[in-house]
């Protein structure tokens, strides 16, 4: 099994550690950054855990504190050998109050750094007024053409996931795929190229069917995995190595 986003520092020092130790099976696991403070939080976890990989960055939600400084620190901690990914990043419609201004200049500054340390660059992309997030996001893809992208937590949103296959992204997936609401995303990931195809928990949020309502953690990523094999009408040993295989091209872990 892969995580391929997680957030393990938004856990407790002991929830941490149980999650930790409940996924010492694991293949690999990337847990993620978000400004500046989590950012060592989450690189010092992937420096304790042979199994455990960090992401760097600045999430749009925290956009107003990039500055000429808080770019040098980022620059500094995505040399670090346990860093495979810059982000997450993009853009959020739903949650912030951050202007649009200050989200672009975010992704902008992440998207160069991906690109000169040939990092991929994952993508926080969410709405709440019917898909402006989305419909923004695709365009930039369009006008930049990253060379190696995730779309974390895919929502399924069409025209997003029309431009995500033009230009090669990866297209993680986590637990509203196992929602029962949510038959129009189970369509979406039949009809995705395997080899585009990530599992992730965005632990401790997100849980999956039959944990909803409870903190997430990396292990519950095998209920999403079920989930995404039953689509695709395969065993999940197969979707299982079909997944990692797809981490580790995606990722270098």
């Amino acid at each position: 099994m892969t995580d391929t986003h997680c957030h393990l520092d938004f856990m407790e020092p002991d929830e941490t550690q149980a999650a930790i130790e409940a996924s010492r099976d694991f293949r690999a696991i990337l847990t993620i950054g978000t400004n500046p403070v989590r950012n060592r939080k989450a690189l010092a976890i992937a420096e304790a855990n042979p199994h455990i990989w960090a992401a760097v960055g600045l999430h749009p939600t925290d956009a107003h504190l990039l500055s000429p400084e808080l770019e040098a620190d980022v620059r500094h901690l995505a040399g670090h050998p346990r860093v495979r990914a810059i982000g997450e990043t993009g853009l959020d419609f739903y949650w912030t109050h951050e202007s649009s201004d200050a989200q672009y200049k975010a992704l902008d500054f992440q998207y160069r750094l991906a690109q000169t340390l040939g990092l991929p660059l994952i993508f926080h992309v969410r709405s709440q007024d019917g898909g402006r997030a989305e419909v923004e996001t695709a365009a930039w893809l369009m006008q930049h053409r990253p060379s190696r992208f995730v779309l974390h937590a895919f929502g399924g949103h069409p025209g997003l996931m029309e431009v995500g296959l033009e230009l090669g992204a990866y297209f993680g997936f986590a637990g509203p795929l196992t929602y029962k609401k949510n038959a129009g995303l189970r369509e979406v990931a039949a009809q995705l190229p395997l080899s585009r195809l990530l599992v992730e928990t965005d632990a401790p949020f997100l849980p999956p069917e039959p944990h909803r309502g409870r903190r997430n953690h990396p292990a519950l990523s095998r209920f999403t995995l079920a989930k995404l094999a039953e689509i695709r009408g395969l065993p999940v040993e197969q979707m299982e190595s079909i997944t990692d295989q797809n981490a580790q091209e995606c990722f270098g872990f």
